[in-house]
């Protein structure tokens, strides 16, 4: 590939994105001064992006903008986020910090019900729905899978679910406050939900690994071709 057919802003950032993968790949031998200014301007580039995000998503067109050329309902309606972002930055200094706390718990209020309200209708209900239709053996034959197998796998599903359950169940206090002795029968079907954990959190692991050694052979590869393009290797 010719070089002077390159754009130079397009030349600027391949050179900056080899030069940052070095830096990052330095920390393999010992940490030191160069990884931590890239992770820092990193970190200051997403904390940058992410306010700009805000201000031209939210705070300009929701806040800004109706109160300077917005009607009169809409200059009444801004009143009471004003009020809760200028409580919010109350909680900058100590001093003040009190009067920031009613907005912080109106917004963790709202954060707590929608995520709840996400993991209850988003989560638990498709998943319980989804439970159930694996027993469908009439639907599973009309899609023209074998029956048998998709029957046992809903099994093995439910097991792994109602056992993992057990797992987590401790029983209830005794009399003195000591932790009551559980049931054989949930012992040994909290140790089969063990092992249905185990094998869980080490296919998640195996994914995180996996994905990290995608992402090293992609900068691998993008070093190899720079490589390439500035004639270093033929």
């Amino acid at each position: 590939m010719n070089m002077a057919n390159i754009p130079m802003i397009d030349l600027i950032g391949t050179f900056l994105g080899f030069l940052f993968t070095l830096l990052v790949f330095s920390y393999l031998f010992t940490d030191n001064p160069f990884f931590r200014f890239t992770l820092h301007l990193f970190i200051g580039v997403a904390a940058g992006y992410a306010a700009a995000v805000a201000w031209h998503s939210v705070i300009k067109p929701k806040l800004i903008g109706p109160l300077i050329t917005g009607t009169t309902q809409e200059r009444l309606l801004t009143i009471l986020p004003l009020l809760l972002c200028i409580l919010m930055l109350m909680k900058i200094s100590p001093k003040t910090a009190r009067f920031g706390n009613p907005a912080m718990a109106y917004l963790v209020g709202i954060g707590a019900a929608a995520a709840i309200g996400g993991a209850v209708f988003g989560t638990i209900f498709p998943q319980i729905r989804g439970a159930i239709n694996t027993f469908d053996i009439e639907a599973a034959r009309q899609a023209g899978l074998d029956p048998i197998r998709q029957l046992a796998n809903s099994l093995v599903m439910l097991l792994g679910t109602l056992t993992t359950l057990l797992y987590f169940h401790f029983g209830t206090l005794s009399k003195g406050g000591q932790l009551g002795q559980r049931n054989r029968v949930i012992s040994i079907l909290g140790i089969v939900g063990q092992g249905f954990v185990a094998i869980t959190f080490g296919a998640m692991f195996a994914g995180v690994y996996t994905a990290t050694i995608t992402a090293l052979i992609e900068r691998l590869n993008f070093l190899w071709s720079l490589l390439e393009l500035f004639g270093v290797l033929s």
